[in-house]
């Protein structure tokens, strides 16, 4: 594998005003899957913030305004991107956290960017150009999913799109890649090789534990393993975690089962704190 030498730099990225990469604090990105109600999604954000606080971790607050990739035509979506943006909003201006969401469309970056602190681009979408400039034109940090069906190194294209495109302010996140039929697996080689590519590096440990189209007309997932990979990414000295947690994960409209409970990831950073702390100085 090669990697562009102009691309093999150390390249912290601001977010919000603080530090994401190598030597800075590690990032939580948390929320649920996709915005229900206001409520809900202002109690997760509060919580989340705090546990963060306490375990030493900056935090973003995710949740998606429209899930535009579900399996099934009949699944929750969310409450669309006019309503989802003001909920969005509302969340960041009251609990005073950046917050993060996905965009399907090109179209959609330039009105999400007016609330977004961080624009996501969806692992099924991760190769499509005009969503990775769209995003990169906005100036706000770009957090790439990495596709299931791509190689860590391929990345460097899309790395590089939106570096083209004017945008240097970009992270890479790995979710478990294809392993067979409605299984995923997790390469955490994957994690150092991107890091090579001189962009900081965050593990989605929900995600990685889903089973793709495994439930009925839906995904399913494998929550009880989420900690383990978690705990195995921050000792591979990863820049962040990504999680969905729901108050009661059965009763969410989206991505329950891989999702986490507000205590369980609660206690689950405080064990990547200490993992950090041992290894800080030791990372890929």
């Amino acid at each position: 594998m090669q990697v562009s030498d102009s691309l093999i730099k150390d390249r912290p990225v601001d977010v919000a005003g603080f530090e994401v990469g190598r030597g800075a604090r590690p990032l939580l990105i948390a929320g649920p899957c996709v915005l229900e109600d206001l409520g809900t999604a202002m109690a997760i954000g509060e919580f989340m913030a705090g546990a963060a606080m306490a375990a030493g971790f900056s935090y973003v607050f995710k949740a998606s305004f429209d899930k535009a990739n579900r399996t099934s035509i009949n699944s929750y979506r969310g409450p669309g991107m006019k309503a989802g943006l003001k909920m969005l909003n509302d969340i960041k201006t009251k609990l005073c956290v950046p917050v993060i969401s996905d965009i399907h469309t090109p179209d959609q970056a330039a009105e999400a960017a007016e609330v977004l602190d961080c624009i996501q681009i969806p692992a099924f979408l991760c190769r499509q150009t005009d969503m990775l400039v769209a995003a990169a034109r906005t100036g706000l940090p770009v957090n790439i999913k990495k596709g299931q069906f791509i190689a860590p190194w391929e990345m460097a294209h899309a790395v590089k799109k939106v570096m083209d495109a004017g945008n240097g302010r970009v992270i890479l996140t790995e979710r478990g890649t294809f392993f067979g039929y409605n299984n995923l697996v997790v390469d955490m080689r994957s994690l150092a090789i991107m890091r090579r590519l001189g962009v900081p590096v965050v593990f989605d440990a929900t995600h990685s534990v889903q089973l793709p189209g495994g439930g009925d007309g839906c995904s399913s997932g494998q929550r009880e393993f989420a900690p383990l990979l978690a705990r195995a990414a921050m000792a591979a000295g990863v820049d962040g975690i990504f999680m969905e947690v729901h108050p009661r994960p059965d009763e969410a409209l989206c991505d329950g089962p891989n999702s986490l409970t507000l205590e369980d990831a609660e206690r689950i950073l405080k064990v990547l704190a200490a993992i950090r702390d041992s290894v800080k100085d030791d990372s890929y």
